[in-house]
């Protein structure tokens, strides 16, 4: 791959930030459409895979669409990710319908700027950490900021969302 100094392009989700006098950086990583995972971008960033968030969008059976945005050695508790939203069940939204609901594509979403607010969780562990790595809303780019802010600007709630089946050091 080509090297390219040219200046990163902004994203809405950026913009957004930019609008709200939020303090961010915008990181570019190398992209692997072969491997879209969280470990994989947290790779190229040299960075811990608990501090690389990824951005998921679940159906729920009352509310409709919620994110959450989880740790990437994380999964989302389906039950808690329920429980959190006011819904009975909640399931991953099938990747045909992320992006026409969302702006999205798999890989490139983030909470900011969705084409609609939907309710979203933020898994507590964020707090743990002064800044963290989310989508920047395109492949290949992520947004370094403080969780606070990203749930101000997602209106975010921060909750019990998280399972952690590759960590041993968590009860």
């Amino acid at each position: 791959m080509a090297s390219h100094d040219h200046k990163i392009e902004k994203t809405n989700a950026a913009r957004l930030l930019d609008k709200a006098g939020v303090a961010y950086d915008l990181v570019p990583y190398e992209v692997d459409p072969e491997n879209l995972a969280a470990d994989h971008v947290a790779e190229q960033l040299g960075e811990p895979i608990a501090q690389v968030f990824k951005t998921l969008v679940l159906r729920g059976d009352r509310t409709g669409l919620i994110v959450c945005v989880v740790a990437g050695d994380a999964e989302v508790n389906l039950k808690k990710a329920a429980k959190a939203s006011g819904n009975k069940k909640v399931e991953m939204l099938p990747l045909k319908e992320l992006l026409p609901n969302t702006g999205y594509i798999r890989g490139g979403c983030t909470a900011i700027g969705m084409k609609k607010r939907y309710p979203t969780f933020i898994s507590e562990e964020a707090r743990d950490f002064d800044r963290i790595y989310v989508s920047a809303g395109q492949r290949g780019l992520q947004l370094h900021l403080d969780p606070l802010d990203l749930a101000r600007m997602a209106d975010a709630r921060f909750v019990d969302i998280a399972d952690f089946p590759s960590r041993t050091d968590r009860s």
